[in-house]
């Protein structure tokens, strides 16, 4: 996981934890540490050792998307935003999967990429609900 690719407010994973990214610092050795927390602790660690969450069906509905269409090749998910969809695809070759803003193909892998994108679109953070729900699955 690139540290150039973080921001304040990205959620990751540590030691299969999910936390939001609260700062992220150089020690005098110039080693990347971010600063990490949740509703239980909050913790600063090296930044390699935290990891990305990568999209699944899950995440993709606590982000505010629903599923609106279901084949034996792809499943779509699209937010109340007409112009924003998640394609899943269930071929093994992954040619159409990713999110598509406006028709356009963006390689979006892990929830940290998709909150930059939205951030940089909208100029906020994607609603996404809170740690307690995201930690049940509610």
């Amino acid at each position: 996981m690139n540290v150039a690719d973080l921001k304040i407010k990205n959620l990751v994973e540590y030691k299969n934890d999910t936390f939001r990214i609260t700062e992220i610092f150089q020690n005098h050795e110039k080693d990347y540490f971010v600063r990490i927390e949740n509703d239980i602790r909050s913790v600063s660690v090296p930044a390699e050792s935290i990891k990305p969450i990568q999209i699944t069906e899950e995440w993709l509905e606590k982000f505010g998307f629903s599923r609106t269409y279901t084949s034996e090749q792809r499943i779509r998910y699209e937010r109340p935003e007409p112009f924003i969809k998640y394609d899943i695809d269930l071929n093994s070759r992954k040619i159409v999967e990713g999110l598509k803003i406006y028709g356009n193909a963006i390689k979006c892998k892990y929830i940290h990429e998709f909150q930059n994108i939205f951030s940089c679109l909208f100029g906020k953070e994607p609603a996404v609900m809170t740690y307690d729900m995201l930690q049940t699955g509610s």
